[in-house]
């Protein structure tokens, strides 16, 4: 059963009808949805799935408790430890997601670092994602390390600069290009 990672930036909280498409697509071919409990892009995916009624989604915790879990899915929570705070305490349910997950669909403001994390991530465990990018309301996919540079140009560089201070991006894409190099000499 193909498995999809549903993330997006907390200022993201209404879905457009490209969008609702993209998750219609999903919700014919039966995909299992891991989605987050933050409030917005999270949420607002939490509630088109319940106003569907589709059920074949499990929402991911990081702790004990989650913050949303609009259809009473099922929930992974992960442990984390209880000393961790804001962005490192819930990067861990994103980082399980993305090694759960065979893709990613991810909505971005450009400004987001939770959310363009998330596309680093996938891109660790050589996943694609498919990131709908809000200022140009246009879809990127992103398979390969140069997608999300070229992706990240399209940005306000001050925007990036402190994204990539937030997320240590450059330990992110040395970890991608590790995993890339293993992978080639593997075959």
């Amino acid at each position: 059963m193909t498995t999809v990672f549903l993330s997006g930036s907390r200022q993201l909280n209404r879905l457009n009808e490209a969008i609702k498409a993209r998750v219609n697509n999903m919700i014919e071919k039966s995909f299992l949805i891991l989605v987050g409990d933050a409030n917005g892009a999270d949420k607002a995916m939490q509630q088109y799935l319940t106003d569907t009624h589709y059920s074949n989604v499990k929402i991911f915790c990081s702790g004990e408790a989650c913050r949303n879990n609009i259809g009473n899915w099922d929930v992974t929570q992960v442990y984390v430890d209880p000393k961790l705070k804001g962005r490192d305490f819930y990067t861990a349910k994103d980082k399980e997601m993305a090694s759960k997950a065979d893709y990613g669909f991810v909505l971005w403001d450009g400004k987001s670092s939770g959310a363009i994390n998330n596309v680093f991530e996938l891109l660790k465990h050589n996943k694609q994602a498919v990131v709908y990018f809000s200022p140009e309301k246009e879809f990127h996919t992103i398979s390969h390390l140069n997608d999300a540079k070229a992706l990240l140009k399209k940005c306000n560089p001050a925007i990036v600069d402190s994204i990539s201070k937030k997320i240590r991006l450059p330990s992110s894409i040395a970890d991608i290009q590790n995993a890339a190099q293993g992978n080639l000499t593997l075959s």
